[in-house]
Formats: C-alpha cells, structure tokens, sequence
C-alpha cells in the first residue's frame, strides 16, 4: 500500500502540474482532447482540421493555419489574428493574460512564447502587432509583459526575456530572493538580428536595428543601429548610407508599396 504521506505528496504534485497547464482540470482535458485528436495531423489537412476545431479552445479572428505539432497550453488564454501562421514545435504557454498575435504575423519553428505568470505579477501577457515575423527558436518570457508593434522581424535565436532574478544576499540561493518584471516594449519596424538579446526594462524604438549577437541592457533610440554586448550605438538610419550601387536590392513581389 502507499504511505498516506506519500499519496499526499503524489496528489500535490498532480494538482501543480495541472495548475501549470490549464485554468481548470475541464480545460485540460477539453485542451488535450482536442490537440490529441487533430495536433498530430500534417500537411494542409491538417491546418485545415486544426482551423475548425481549435476554435472549441482559444480565439480565432477569421482564418490561421497551425502546422502539427505545435504546443499550446492555458489555450483559452490565446488570441490569433487573421492569417496568423504558427510553424511546426511552436510552443505557446499563455497563463493570466494571455498571448494575442496580430494579423498575418508569422511564428517560425521552433519559438517559444512563454508567459508563465503564478506570482501575480499586474503586467504579464505577450503582444504581437500585424505582419510581424517571430524567428526561429527565438523565446520571448512575458512574466513582465512584452509589447511588440507591426512590422518587428526577430531573426532566428532572438531572446525577449522580461523578467530578471534578485541575486543580491549572497547567503541566500537567488531562487528565494524573487524576481523583477519590468516589461519590454519594440516599438513597431524594429529589426532584431540573429541571437540578440531584450533585458527586461528596455523599450526598443521604432525603425531601430539591433546587430546580432548584442545585448541590450538600456532603451534603444528610434531609428539608430546598435550592436555590442552590452549594446551601444553605432549609427543612426537617417538615409546618408544607402545600399552601394552594385548591390542588388530584391522586393517581395506582393508588396503593393515595394
């Protein structure tokens, strides 16, 4: 027979694992159920299926394509615009306050958006604007709420992290010293490039470009080029160092503006 002690600690351990993934034990199943039966399926099929009845558990503004298995959890808590793509091994972790993702955004294979909010913490939730693109494996942390704009492109390995431990009593683990979450805003146009880094606290300008590799621990100006670690500026964009003359310029041919 088990010990009561130890059934006590197994049931315990069930009820934080459950409060970790759904807002309710009937979501979870009502959540599992449904990826259970379409998350598997590939192909067009697949996005096809998983656009009908992945409405029964988050919000869906017109039409988004959702590859397989991609992973949801807190489901009632997300938010997709019309013609949102999540890509295959997204995996969206939406507790209080949620994750909304703005029209046409694309969310590449791999990335993580992660909320994880169980301190009630005011701010949480992450923010995507319209025809934005989420890179591969980036992973942005919105315990402390993170705004991003139209039009932001973070290319593959970018790092949002809006929250940040207190480690300052060196005879206390810094797991017991609590955390600050302070936010992060990018504004909207925004280039972040390969393995950059957004510490917590930082907005990040419209039109700025951060170089890949920075880390970037203070606001970044609108419109300025910054790289480094910690990130500085090395430029303004301000239209006096245009593309040279034998380099090709390419356009997506859908753009009524190119």
């Amino acid at each position: 027979m088990v010990a009561p002690a130890k059934r006590s600690s197994v049931l315990k351990s069930l009820q934080l694992y459950l409060n970790r993934q759904a807002s309710s034990p009937g979501r979870y199943l009502l959540e599992q159920g449904v990826m259970g039966l379409a998350g598997w399926v590939p192909g067009l099929v697949g996005i096809a299926l998983r656009g009908v009845l992945y409405r029964l558990i988050l919000r869906m503004d017109g039409l988004a394509a959702i590859e397989s298995r991609v992973r949801l959890r807190f489901a009632g808590n997300i938010r997709l615009g019309h013609g949102v793509y999540l890509d295959q091994g997204v995996y969206l972790h939406a507790c209080p306050r949620g994750i909304e993702i703005g029209p046409r955004t694309i969310v590449m294979h791999g990335a993580v958006l992660h909320v994880y909010n169980f301190r009630n913490m005011p701010h949480s939730g992450i923010r995507i604007g319209a025809d934005s693109l989420i890179g591969e494996y980036s992973v942005i942390r919105g315990q402390g709420g993170v705004e991003i704009g139209d039009r932001v492109y973070t290319s593959p390995f970018t790092q949002i992290i809006a929250v940040n431990h207190v480690f300052d009593d060196p005879n206390r683990p810094f797991i017991h010293q609590g955390i600050t979450a302070q936010g992060i805003v990018i504004e909207d146009d925004v280039w972040l490039g390969a393995g950059a880094i957004i510490t917590d606290g930082v907005r990040v300008g419209k039109g700025a470009v951060v170089a890949a590799g920075a880390v970037v621990t203070h606001d970044v100006p609108p419109h300025t080029v910054v790289g480094g670690v910690p990130a500085r500026p090395l430029r303004t964009i301000d239209g006096t160092h245009p593309v040279p003359r034998d380099v090709p310029v390419y356009f997506d041919p859908t753009e009524v503006n190119g």
